[in-house]
């Protein structure tokens, strides 16, 4: 079964969203995500930075933890993937993977642009595209924050929970 046959179904507290897949502009990224998400990975983490009009970003293991909330933001799997920057947009409800200031840098954390983010062009990896759930993604965005470890007023007040990310025929969720 090839990639543009599966989708990535987000279940997460607020409702359900549906991404499909951009193999053609990052094969990497995107068997690493489908990987990533049938192990499990993502499962029980949470989104934990909110910018309403920007993004929406998870991913993160360390999110599982309360404890390790401090470190919000900086885990990841283990391992890093090559960026694959390319030509599509980042507008609302392209999914695409966050990194550090090196670019070579991802590995779990993504984000769903919940506004034109075209800034990002080029420079981030966008490998996906809500293809359901837009109401969804707008509720979890308007989700009330507070400042951040960093200072940055995108820290959910709620938990914004991932229950699961699971991958499974496109034909099933028409």
């Amino acid at each position: 079964m090839s990639d543009t046959n599966e989708v990535a179904v987000i279940d997460t507290t607020e409702g359900t969203m549906v991404v499909e897949f951009l193999p053609a502009k990052a094969p990497g990224t995107v068997e690493n995500f489908k990987k990533l998400a049938k192990q499990g990975f993502y499962d029980g983490t949470c989104f934990h930075r909110i910018i309403k009009g920007f993004m929406i970003q998870g991913g993160d293991p360390l999110t599982k933890d309360a404890k390790q909330e401090h470190a919000w933001g900086t885990g990841g799997p283990g391992h890093t993937i090559r960026a694959e920057f390319n030509d599509h947009p980042h507008q609302h409800g392209v999914l695409s993977m966050a990194r550090s200031s090196n670019p070579n840098s991802a590995g779990s954390q993504f984000f769903i642009c919940h506004g034109d983010a075209s800034f990002l062009d080029r420079q981030y990896t966008a490998f996906g595209q809500l293809i359901k759930g837009g109401e969804v993604l707008d509720k979890i965005a308007g989700t009330p924050v507070g400042s951040s470890n960093s200072g940055e007023n995108s820290k959910p007040i709620k938990r914004i929970g991932v229950n699961s990310i699971k991958i499974v025929p496109a034909d099933s969720v028409k």
